[in-house]
C-alpha cells in the first residue's frame, strides 16, 4: 500500500482568464513579463520596508499588485492581496506585517508560476 500523496500546492496562475480578460498571446506574454519583474523586484522590497516599519512604503508597492492580480489570479489570491493592501492604508498598521507574512508565500508560488509559464513559452 502507497502512502497518501500530499496535497498538491495551489495554483495561482490562470492562464485562461487572463487570456479572457487580455485577449491576445504577445500582450499577455508582455504583462506576465511586466509581473514577474515587478514580483522579482516587490516582493522582498515589501518585507523589508515593512520590517523597519514602512507601512506607507509597502502600500506604494501593494497597491499595483492589488491591480494586476485579478487579471492573472482567481479571487482568493486577489481578495487576500486586497486585504493586505487595505491593512497597508493605515501608515501606523502593525497588523500588516504578519498579515503580508502570510501573503508572501503565495506571492512568491504565483511568481515561480509565472516564471515557469514564461521559460515554458519560450518568452523569457
Amino acid at each position: 500500500m502507497s502512502p497518501p500523496l500530499p496535497d498538491a500546492a495551489p495554483v495561482y496562475l490562470d492562464i485562461e482568464l487572463a487570456m479572457s480578460q487580455i485577449g491576445d498571446l504577445q500582450a499577455l506574454q508582455g504583462m506576465l513579463s511586466m509581473l514577474e519583474e515587478s514580483l522579482t523586484r516587490d516582493i522582498p522590497s515589501i518585507a523589508s520596508m515593512l520590517s523597519v516599519g514602512d507601512v506607507v512604503g509597502a502600500n506604494r508597492l501593494l497597491h499595483p499588485i492589488k491591480g494586476f492580480v485579478p487579471i492573472f489570479c482567481g479571487p482568493a489570491l486577489s481578495e487576500h492581496v486586497a486585504q493586505v493592501e487595505m491593512l497597508s492604508k493605515e501608515a501606523y498598521s502593525t497588523a500588516v506585517g504578519p498579515a503580508y507574512a502570510g501573503l508572501k508565500p503565495e506571492l512568491e508560488q504565483l511568481l515561480v508560476e509565472v516564471s515557469a509559464y514564461l521559460n515554458q513559452n519560450g518568452a523569457a
